[in-house]
């Protein structure tokens, strides 16, 4: 066992038997706590016969919306738009078949509907996936900012159609140029550019159906075309140690991602107690990122951060792979990849054993020596002075 994964014995040996009994193939895990890189761990392969490292460039999936958002939110801060603007305001094609009243703000808390995009391929060049959308009828009954139900792609082409309109630059090459890189994620892409593709050569990661109990290659996920796709809801890829960057770009606070106030606002809870229609359970949501939902079932709430972490918990995952998420109460970012998707009630159970064995080897647990010093610590910094 190597010192990384001496330092999270627990979590690293569930990734361990992950790969034993066949979930995954490989998985890549980050996580630092006040500052400190705790564990950078890389366990079996990438690719059969292609060792996974801390440099292997995965797919991150669903796990990259947040990034989407925060590319919104640098607009709003700019004062280009307001969250209940309506999209159509911006977006005119848009305003047809039921989504005139479509606010910004429906669009990040998945609260507009329309989340089935007929025809919608994973390889649809971005103009003609936007027009998809456009096209795309609101669903019966469905009251935007009072109906509440994931929505995986249509949303996020139109978020990022809206900041190709605002700010001139496309969304691949918006997030690479104010996000990406100014954050050092040199290595992180929405869409690789097939030169770059070519050039990563072994270090490109591959993802893989499990839910047979053996890898297979999905539908899409594992091509040089495929990698190159801009979709904004689903194709960043990188280290996952890159994508923990994001997030602690957000628990410090500083530098030019965001203001603190923008960031205090994304990452509150605008959709409380609503039932989603899409993950069939109540979870709460911020503007982009998915707001720790344990009061409504820890063992339950699909895509958890585990049964320890704090209710301000914020960050998002990747269907069936990937997990990133800043816990700002316990200054904790743990961002983790397996590349093997192996059904979403095995995934859950996975990413709820992985979280919660986190917390536990670096006890942060309620109750534990190093979660009890840490409230004991807090407590005396807010005693008032008696001079």
């Amino acid at each position: 066992m190597s010192a990384n994964q001496a330092s999270l014995p627990r979590t690293s040996r569930i990734l361990q038997r992950g790969i034993e009994q066949q979930l995954h193939i490989g998985a890549q895990l980050y996580v630092s706590h006040r500052g400190r890189v705790v564990a950078e761990v890389a366990l079996g392969e990438s690719r059969p016969d292609v060792p996974m490292s801390p440099e292997t460039i995965n797919p991150w999936m669903s796990s990259v919306k947040p990034v989407v958002a925060v590319a919104a939110a640098q607009l709003w801060q700019r004062g280009l738009f307001d969250l209940d603007d309506r999209v159509a305001q911006y977006i005119p094609e848009f305003g047809v078949r039921g989504k005139e009243p479509i606010t910004i703000r429906h669009l990040l808390t998945h609260t507009g509907g329309f989340r089935a995009v007929i025809g919608l391929q994973w390889n649809d060049p971005f103009e003609d996936a936007v027009a998809k959308v456009c096209e795309t009828p609101q669903e019966p009954r469905w009251v935007p900012g009072r109906t509440a139900g994931y929505n995986s792609n249509g949303a996020w082409y139109i978020l990022a159609e809206l900041i190709r309109r605002l700010d001139g630059r496309p969304i691949d090459q918006y997030v690479r140029e104010a996000i990406f890189l100014p954050l050092g994620m040199n290595h992180s892409w929405l869409g690789i550019k097939p030169e770059a593709y070519r050039a990563y050569g072994r270090r490109i990661g591959c993802i893989y159906d499990t839910s047979s109990g053996e890898a297979r290659n999905p539908k899409y996920g594992n091509t040089e075309d495929d990698a190159a796709a801009i979709r904004p809801g689903a194709n960043g890829r990188g280290p996952i140690r890159e994508l923990a960057r994001f997030y602690e770009a957000l628990l410090r606070k500083t530098g030019s991602l965001l203001m603190p106030q923008t960031i205090e606002a994304m990452v509150a809870r605008h959709r409380a107690g609503m039932f989603d229609l899409t993950f069939k359970h109540v979870i709460d949501w911020g503007l982009g990122f998915i707001i720790n939902s344990n009061q409504y079932g820890p063992q339950t709430v699909p895509y958890s951060y585990g049964p320890h972490a704090a209710p301000r918990t914020f960050g998002h995952s990747g269907h069936q792979s990937s997990c990133a998420f800043c816990d700002p109460d316990n200054e904790l970012v743990v961002a983790w990849f397996c590349n093997g998707m192996p059904g979403e009630a095995k995934h859950n159970h996975r990413q709820r054993q992985i979280n919660q064995a986190i917390y536990e080897d670096l006890e942060l647990v309620p109750g534990s020596p190093r979660a009890t010093d840490e409230v004991q610590s807090i407590a005396t910094a807010v005693q008032p002075s008696r001079a």
